[in-house]
Order: structure tokens, then C-alpha cells, then sequence
């Protein structure tokens, strides 16, 4: 691979640090705001939504650490 192929792929790894970053924060505030409920409220449809969108923003996020790995190995070619 040459060099602007690599500059390029790094340019994209950074966008993707820069987007788990923010999903970390989203998902973290999110969190907190399932933490801070009454258990009667977490336990209710409302906090069930919540728990699935947490985990799903927990998938999302693996799903861009493997991206970012397998990148890391496509860029060092």
C-alpha cells in the first residue's frame, strides 16, 4: 500500500476514534440516567429501552474497536 492509501486510512481511523469517543460519552450519559431512576421506573417499559439501547451502543462500539483493529493491520501492510 502506499503512502496516501495508509495517510488516507489513518485519516479515517481518526473520524472512527473521534465517533467512539462521542458514542462512549452518549452511552455513558445514557447509563447515568438509567442509574439515577427509581428501580420502579428501570424495571418499566421506559428503562427497559433504555437497557437495550445501552447494550446496543455497547455492540456498536466492539463493532468499531474491530474495524479499527483490522484497519490498524490493513495500514501496516
Amino acid at each position: 500500500m502506499n503512502k496516501e492509501r495508509r495517510n488516507r486510512i489513518s485519516d479515517i481511523m481518526e473520524r472512527l476514534d473521534a465517533i467512539q469517543t462521542e458514542l462512549e460519552e452518549i452511552r455513558d450519559e445514557e447509563q447515568e440516567a438509567f442509574d439515577n431512576m427509581p428501580e420502579s421506573i428501570q424495571g418499566s417499559e421506559r428503562g427497559e429501552t433504555m437497557e437495550e439501547g445501552i447494550a446496543t451502543m455497547e455492540e456498536a462500539l466492539s463493532s468499531l474497536q474491530d474495524i479499527q483493529e483490522q484497519l490498524e493491520g490493513v495500514s501496516e501492510q
